[in-house]
């Protein structure tokens, strides 16, 4: 398949995984008083019935108040979700053998500054894809650094170790090279639109992970950042 195929599988995956996030919405499974476990189970049980869903390209994570600005590799206590709290998704499932990955937060409750980082999520996102599309020659560790400057200007501390990596074709961890080149961090030098190890063009989830000054608490946002 061509890099074009290759891209509308990938964007037909995350519309889908997108439709996912709605019906979690609706179940009303992400309320206060239940675990980070009780909703991950239920989050999978839906993706199964309503999707079809039974295979994951990454564990499912569901992050509540401090364990929000923990990333990816960490394994935190589980934690209850609080009355007045934030908590985040990172879904990796895969629809006919398409990865997607995307993530969201929710604040529950009505607290000034989670509402504030929330908004900023996506906004933060907007703009980073945006120098992305600019800045044709721009590197995995250029965009990184973008990402600390837009955090740090909006007075949030940009807690990811990355801020993004390849997707495609499951499994794209199976891709031949530097695994470092297939990171959006301070460890890739590479140019963004340098082709794969297979010579096919390199598609991008873009992560937006923020935390407050003093990381109390923080707050994700991820999906496909669009290509030019």
């Amino acid at each position: 398949m061509d890099g074009d195929g290759r891209l509308t599988a990938l964007r037909a995956a995350e519309g889908k995984a997108m439709a996912m996030f709605e019906a979690i919405e609706r179940s009303g499974i992400i309320a206060p008083g239940r675990t980070e476990r009780e909703i991950e189970q239920d989050i999978y049980a839906l993706a199964e019935s309503e999707f079809g869903v039974i295979k994951h390209w990454h564990k499912r994570i569901v992050r509540a108040g401090a364990n929000t600005v923990c990333v990816f590799s960490d394994n935190p206590p589980i934690l209850e979700v609080a009355e007045d709290d934030i908590v985040f998704l990172d879904l990796g499932p895969v629809f006919d053998a398409w990865e997607a990955d995307v993530g969201r937060t929710y604040v529950v409750g009505d607290n000034p500054e989670k509402i504030r980082l929330c908004q900023d999520l996506s906004r933060i996102f907007d703009a980073l894809e945006r120098h992305f599309q600019e800045t044709p020659d721009i590197t995995g560790a250029e965009l990184y650094a973008a990402a600390q400057a837009m955090a740090a200007d909006a007075g949030w501390i940009f807690a990811g170790a990355i801020a993004g990596h390849t997707v495609d074709e499951f499994p794209h961890a199976r891709i031949p090279g530097n695994k470092d080149h297939s990171r959006i961090s301070p460890e890739n030098p590479t140019r963004l639109r340098d082709p794969d190890g297979h010579g096919n063009p390199k598609h991008w989830i873009l992560e937006v992970h923020l935390a407050d000054q003093t990381r109390t608490f923080g707050g994700f946002y991820e999906r496909l950042m669009a290509r030019t």
